[in-house]
């Protein structure tokens, strides 16, 4: 059975695409791309299929990531389909909560950041998008540093399912 992990911000054009990108790098790695689906989108519409914000795309790149990328919005259709709703502050996390269908569904929403030891009180990835390029760098810390955590809870979901 394939897990399905779905990263979440506000346009999905920043964080959310780098956090996909990353978590894709991480299963990948580890050999688990038929068995880990990884997507993102963001909480509103107006971006839809526009790129990933060109200074995500070029510092992915810097760090050997994958920036390609097409902005889409969350429906709350998708509780359904996948395993875990990753937001990536505590205002997606609110949000992500309030359209879930069912108590169960909500419960798959979690903050990236609580993947994190080090992350202490403050879980949110603060936006880059209004900022400088330094602030994508930024994020791209705070979201390798909790991509590792995350990615040893969905290996250890996975022990438990069927291949």
């Amino acid at each position: 059975m394939t897990y399905r992990v779905c990263f979440v911000c506000t346009g999905n054009i920043c964080r959310s695409p780098m956090a996909e990108s990353v978590f894709r790098a991480r299963v990948a790695e580890a050999g688990l791309e038929d068995r880990v689906e990884v997507g993102s989108a963001g909480t509103g519409g107006w971006h839809e299929g526009d790129p990933a914000d060109p200074r995500a795309v070029s510092v992915l790149a810097e760090h050997g990531y994958d920036g390609e990328h097409v902005a889409r919005q969350f429906q709350p259709s998708w509780f359904a389909r996948l395993d875990l709703v990753i937001a990536l502050d505590s205002g997606h996390l609110k949000a992500l909560r309030r359209l879930a269908p069912t108590e169960e569904d909500a419960l798959k929403v979690r903050l990236l950041r609580s993947y994190d030891p080090a992350a202490g009180g403050d879980l949110d990835v603060p936006d880059p998008y209004y900022g400088h390029r330094d602030g994508f760098e930024e994020c791209l810390a705070m979201v390798e540093a909790a991509s590792t955590g995350l990615f040893a809870a969905v290996r250890g979901r996975l022990e438990g399912r069927a291949a």
